[in-house]
């Protein structure tokens, strides 16, 4: 599966929690936040866009890294 990286605007663990729940819904997704830095990794089929969209839920700034 294609890995992707994402900076996502994390301050604190509800942000972090926030991301999970995100993701969570769409399943088949497997990732890693990394608070303290500020990053998420995502393991997912799903196209760049989609999971963009998906983490912008959240209220953050999300921007793409690219891929991991």
């Amino acid at each position: 599966m294609p890995k992707h990286e994402f900076s996502v605007d994390m301050t604190c663990e509800g942000c972090s929690n926030a991301v999970t729940r995100v993701l969570n819904k769409l399943g088949d997704i497997q990732f890693e936040i990394d608070l303290p830095n500020k990053k998420v990794c995502i393991d997912s089929e799903h196209s760049v866009d989609a999971l963009m969209e998906t983490l912008k839920k959240t209220g953050k700034t999300v921007t793409y890294v690219g891929p991991k």
